[in-house]
């Protein structure tokens, strides 16, 4: 792999390890990450947690060879972006949710930006 993709190859270990993160949080602290619906209704925390544990890991295997999983790097830059987007909507919308503006918002936006600067459009040949 040419020496440019190394910022690559990084970021895709970081952030593969870090998915699981922002959504332990919200296990961990309901009161600052977690979304004010009903209590008995955490396994949509479960689910993302699960979700994102799978794209972490799978993220870490792309690491090797970023070239063969384009499409899954540019899956989950393309997801985070609008799953960032309707969150911000959603935050904005709900009263006393905007303190998912500065925490969640961001943890899905920062990630899909510099994946999106460092990965290429396309295989070169």
């Amino acid at each position: 792999m040419p020496r440019r993709r190394w910022p690559l190859k990084i970021a895709l270990i970081v952030f593969g390890a870090m998915s699981p993160f922002p959504y332990a949080l919200t296990l961990l602290s309901q009161r600052d990450w977690g979304w004010d619906w009903d209590p008995h209704h955490d396994e949509y925390e479960w689910m993302l947690v699960a979700i994102y544990t799978i794209l972490g890991v799978f993220l870490v295997i792309a690491h090797r060879d970023p070239e063969k999983h384009l499409s899954l790097i540019w899956f989950t830059i393309t997801s985070n972006l609008v799953h960032g987007g309707v969150m911000a909507v959603e935050a904005i919308n709900m009263p006393g949710q905007c303190g998912h503006l500065y925490r969640d918002v961001p943890a899905l936006l920062i990630p899909a930006a510099l994946l999106a600067i460092l990965t290429p459009w396309r295989l070169t040949s």
